[in-house]
């Protein structure tokens, strides 16, 4: 039986960083190098390897994804199985959400990287980039939509989180926890979730949006700044259920009548609530002076889905029905 055909994409990271001259660690390796680095790939597909970038995932911007969202579609129109994109950790739930929200069809796309760097004693960046190439030749991850695997946990991109700044183990997906696992060599989906609703890759990158994070004692004076340094939109990070102080309620209404305001939560997890705290403040409260409900979203992804709704003049009812399915 033939392999499988993959598109290995490498756009940096940990996965490929190695000690430099000027002190610590930094992007080196390509997409060439770390397939021949880990020989057990050529048992498990054929793989078309490229570099688009070099770069540390904090100086990856959403440009950079819709480039690979294309460059995968393309693939896959051109008989390409599956994919793999390799990148830094430190933003790898926001680049899985992208290309979650603009790759179609059902074939596998994962994202995988490392903790450690390629030179360091028990890097994991070779067994995450083997159980990523599983997990995207494998019949059982079609229709999942994108997929993180990193410590051979299988998550899926709307749930994923970084939630450790050092551990190999960093990766959880605590609304829902990981949909399988990869062992014995074998990809195993213990879950399986609805594809999200795909958008265009080819409307360009998100329209700015910007992201607050609320915390104790602020009462919302940089909101009004907002609408004049470019701003599409923006998500509130509220606090609890989706919560701000009762002297914030006035500019937080006051945006909403000058650009679609998504509210999320700063918690881990959960929900916004729609229906429960009608306190000045409360989630009742700013839902009725136009906040729109990021519902299950973290504030980081509900901001991502907030720009490409609002690409190319979307507003407040683009941005609107993009939550729907989130609620």
């Amino acid at each position: 039986m033939s392999l499988r055909r993959l598109l290995l994409l490498s756009l940096g990271g940990t996965i490929t960083m190695v000690p430099s001259a000027e002190g610590g660690i930094a992007p080196r390796l390509g997409a060439v190098e770390l397939v021949a680095s880990v020989p057990d790939l050529a048992k498990v597909a054929s793989i078309e390897a490229d570099s688009p970038a070099r770069l540390p995932s904090p100086s990856l911007t959403p440009a950079h994804l819709v480039d690979v969202a294309q460059r995968i579609a393309a693939a896959f129109a051109a008989g390409v199985d599956g994919a793999v994109v390799i990148q830094g950790t430190d933003t790898i739930e926001e680049s899985a959400f992208l290309l979650d929200l603009l790759v179609a069809g059902d074939k596998p796309v994962v994202v995988t990287g490392a903790m450690r760097g390629a030179a360091a004693p028990g890097a994991d960046g070779p067994a995450n980039l083997l159980a990523a190439a599983r997990v995207a030749a494998s019949d059982a991850a079609r229709g999942l939509g994108t997929l993180v695997v990193l410590n051979d946990e299988i998550h899926a991109a709307r749930f994923v989180q970084k939630s450790h700044t050092a551990l190999t183990s960093a990766f959880t997906s605590p609304m829902a926890g990981p949909l399988g696992l990869v062992a014995e060599d074998r990809v195993r989906i213990l879950v399986r979730i609805d594809r999200t609703p795909p958008m265009a890759a080819d409307a360009g990158p998100p329209a700015p949006v910007a992201l607050i994070r609320w915390a104790m004692g602020d009462d919302g004076r940089m909101l009004g700044a907002l609408s004049g340094l470019g701003y599409a939109g923006a998500v509130i990070e509220g606090m609890g259920a989706g919560h701000v102080p009762a002297d914030a309620v006035e500019a937080v209404g006051a945006l909403a009548a000058q650009m679609p305001v998504v509210l999320a939560s700063r918690c881990a997890t959960g929900p916004v609530f729609s229906e429960t705290y009608g306190y000045p403040g409360g989630e009742i409260d700013l839902i009725r002076r136009g906040a729109i409900p990021a519902g299950t979203l973290s504030g980081p992804k509900a901001r991502l889905l907030a720009g490409l709704a609002l690409r190319r003049g979307g507003g407040r009812d683009a941005t609107i029905g993009a939550f729907a399915h989130f609620q």
